[in-house]
């Protein structure tokens, strides 16, 4: 495939950052800047359909948009989840009334999600899951009549619809108002939803478990869950892919995790009896663990090369602190320095080898193989930050205080973080046993 860039997608490249340089100014908050993305049709570029509020693009444009992205430091995305994971699941696994539930709100950036799959005794082995979805036979009260005054998606006014996004739980609240743009295709719209407390739409899901390392629980307002629906069952069979509101008190709760950088960005998820409606299972009952690796198969493509653009930022203070200390002067550090920096180009080709290529027959280890060579490399990388800055890379930028008694710089927040690069997303160990079995067909690993 050729990806060298045309006039077009340079012109696309200035659209780009003139976008990103107007929109920038003021330090937009994260789920601001979210609707800000949506409103200039930014996401969902690389969806395989359009007509849900986003804008298709070719892969060249996609490339370019990543870069142009990391390059002009914008916030970190919050809805990368809902956009990058769910989307493209419900594109291929989806129905057509989960797509225009689900979509419009993702490419609006009105939503966001989190991803529950690893748990404390299924991460890497995410078969082993035991977080359990039990259907309820109760015919609750949770239909609604409710009134949308506003803007349908098709021009309609004073449209009357179902409030999906305040029913979804069905379980909140005896008179709850919902004062937001209506999730089933009504835009700017305001819902009042009366239900009775604890009705449950009739053969709803309960589900009951934990999940741990869940990037962005904190700030989701929904998390698909992969949960065992077939009681007795083990390994891949019996598991079911349902889509879980979060705003469902007393039975989602969200406990954040401090890691050992001092910060927050992974939380435990813990459901009792959290409700997720039977018309929001994805690929239907029983087929989770399919619908759960073709996911998995989403998590590279163009975001790999923009995450590539920080890595070379990265490198470049690595490089610059080596100087600054004299450790350049070492023949063995440089020798480690070229040899990230050829590692890291051998990445990016890489990524362009196998950009679009996801579902083709000689593509099973790919993901594998693309998780091992970052996930090492960027390991390597924050052990070689603190080792140029010598013995000052022990001591803290700033004094220490009650009110912030764990403080980092950039060199050392790169070396504790990255630790967990080879482990998070699926172990080098896993990654290995994929590649073995999947792409090179050796016999599989005895399993108990």
């Amino acid at each position: 495939m050729d990806f060298a860039f045309g006039p077009q997608d340079e012109a696309f490249r200035r659209e780009v950052r003139s976008w990103l340089e107007e929109h920038l100014a003021g330090a937009p908050a994260r789920r601001a800047w979210e609707r800000e993305l949506g409103r200039g049709g930014w996401i969902g570029l690389g969806w395989d359909e359009d007509g849900y509020g986003n804008r298709r693009a070719d892969l060249t444009q996609q490339v370019v948009w990543a870069e142009e992205y990391a390059r002009s430091k914008a916030p970190a995305r919050s809805g990368h989840i809902g956009e990058n994971l769910l989307a493209p699941t419900l594109l291929a696994h989806g129905t057509p009334e989960q797509k225009r539930r689900f979509l419009p709100p993702i490419a609006q950036g009105r939503e966001l999600w989190c991803q529950g799959y690893s748990e404390p005794g299924a991460g890497s082995d995410l078969a082993g899951i035991r977080t359990t979805a039990e259907r309820t036979a109760e015919v609750g009260t949770a239909a609604l009549g409710a009134t949308a005054a506003g803007t349908t998606a098709s021009g309609a006014t004073g449209a009357r619809v179902t409030a999906e996004r305040a029913a979804d739980a069905g379980v909140v609240g005896a008179g709850v108002t919902v004062e937001r743009a209506v999730d089933v295709g009504v835009v700017g719209a305001r819902v009042t939803a009366v239900r009775d407390q604890g009705a449950v739409p009739s053969g709803a899901f309960r589900v009951t478990g934990q999940k741990i390392w869940t990037s962005l629980a904190h700030e989701a307002d929904w998390c698909f869950v992969l949960a065992r629906t077939e009681p007795g069952s083990t390994r891949h069979h019996g598991l079911s892919f349902l889509l879980v509101p979060m705003d469902q008190p007393g039975r989602v709760e969200v406990r954040p995790i401090r890691q050992m950088t001092g910060t927050s960005e992974f939380n435990e998820v813990f459901f009792d009896g959290a409700v997720a409606r039977a018309e929001h299972v994805v690929g239907g009952e029983g087929n989770g663990w399919r619908v759960a690796m073709s996911l998995l198969g989403f998590e590279r493509g163009v975001s790999t090369l923009a995450q590539q653009i920080g890595f070379a930022e990265e490198l470049g203070h690595v490089l610059r602190a080596a100087v600054a200390t004299g450790a350049a002067t070492d023949p063995v550090v440089r020798d480690r320095l070229v040899r990230l920096w050829a590692e890291l180009r051998t990445m990016r080709w890489n990524a362009l080898r196998t950009l679009g290529s996801s579902g083709s027959p000689g593509d099973a280890g790919a993901p594998s193989v693309a998780k091992l060579l970052w996930g090492g490399w960027h390991r390597r990388l924050g052990e070689l930050a603190v080792q140029v800055r010598g013995a000052g890379a022990a001591v803290g930028p700033a004094d220490w205080s009650a009110e912030r008694p764990y403080e980092l710089d950039a060199a050392q927040h790169l070396f504790l973080f990255s630790r967990a690069d080879t482990i998070y997303g699926g172990s080098d160990e896993i990654q290995r046993t994929i590649i073995a079995e999947r792409a090179l067909g050796l016999p599989k690993e005895p399993r108990g």
